[in-house]
């Protein structure tokens, strides 16, 4: 049986996949349930709408999305929803991903968007799993060792490149 997903992934265009791999890594990782979808706020814009307006219904906490250029996607999404919204803002070919991330992080007052960096992917599923966890104990402490394990893994690197 497939758990319901918790955190939902959204990406105005299949060419986002390769960037946004790295958090479903993370969330395979966390045993946490996503799911991923292809919606785009000005091509698909009322299957978008729909998935916005009824995510906290269908029982997601947490969405995640993804989009370059105009980058529209998350700040639309926030508009729709209660939920918390984490931006990924993509890497695009004329400003190098800089017209983004200013399309996603200059968002109303009322209507936050957090943002990350541009093709910050795990970033965003690391703060997604941070939001989790504040309200489950279990994730909190395998979020704890991660970081302790971010930790270690660091000072191994350490040791290498000074013996």
């Amino acid at each position: 049986m497939t758990k319901t997903a918790i955190v939902g992934i959204i990406m105005g265009s299949d060419s986002d996949l390769p960037v946004m791999e790295s958090a479903f890594e993370i969330f395979k990782y966390f045993n946490i349930p996503y799911e991923v979808k292809i919606l785009s706020a000005h091509r698909t814009p009322k299957q978008h709408a729909n998935y916005a307006s009824t995510a906290e219904r269908r029982g997601l906490k947490v969405i995640i999305a993804a989009a370059g250029g105009a980058a529209h996607l998350p700040g639309v999404t926030a508009a729709q929803t209660i939920l918390p919204v984490i931006g990924v803002p993509i890497k695009s070919k004329a400003l190098n991903g800089l017209d983004s991330l200013l399309s996603i992080v200059q968002m109303p007052p009322g209507v936050p968007v957090a943002t990350v960096s541009i093709d910050g992917a795990k970033n965003a599923a690391i703060l997604a799993v941070q939001i989790l966890a504040q309200s489950d104990t279990s994730l909190k402490q395998k979020f704890k060792k991660y970081k302790i394990k971010l930790e270690k893994e660091s000072i191994a690197k350490n040791k290498r490149i000074n013996n």
